[in-house]
């Protein structure tokens, strides 16, 4: 059973998750373990302050208690959010998280104001893909010129 709240974003558990986060992501783009310094370097480059109130939320899941992943939203115009950040521990996969993060980025999304919420991602994050599809998520033009971005996605928020 997953449970969701509004964490901020430099508490321990945002800390831990954010930083699995990017290990995971570093570790699959260059296909082998992060350097050392690589982690930090990518926490310092793409900073997740922005998903701060009162522009943003950052979300911690617990699966049965145990912390199990996070996901970030922050607003980028009056209407639209960004999500950020989608991750949930490999112990954890499978188990509903991602379905249960992604709802509440978009519950947090629409308390900001948000219409709409858009994402970007990376090629080799396939699951990831999937799990947008899956909930609603188009694929749309690029909405950015992030340097890691690849795929992008949108939703409106009914």
């Amino acid at each position: 059973m997953w449970t969701t709240l509004v964490a901020p974003v430099d508490g321990a558990d945002a800390r831990l998750l954010l930083r699995e986060y990017y290990v995971e992501i570093v570790a699959r783009y260059w296909q082998r373990p992060p350097r050392p310094g690589e982690v930090d370097q990518a926490m310092r480059e793409q900073p997740s302050d922005s998903l701060a109130p009162p522009s943003g939320a950052l979300i911690v899941g617990r699966y049965a208690g145990d912390l199990g992943g996070c996901a970030g939203v922050r607003l980028v115009d009056r209407t639209t959010a960004e999500l950020k950040r989608v991750y949930v521990r490999p112990a954890y996969r499978g188990t509903g998280g991602g379905a249960a993060l992604l709802a509440a980025a978009e519950s947090a999304a629409r308390d900001l104001g948000a219409a709409t919420i858009r994402l970007d991602t990376r090629h080799d994050l396939v699951e990831a893909r999937r799990l947008y599809a899956r909930h609603g998520y188009a694929e749309t033009a690029p909405h950015n010129d992030e340097p890691y971005a690849e795929h992008w996605f949108a939703k409106p928020l009914h």
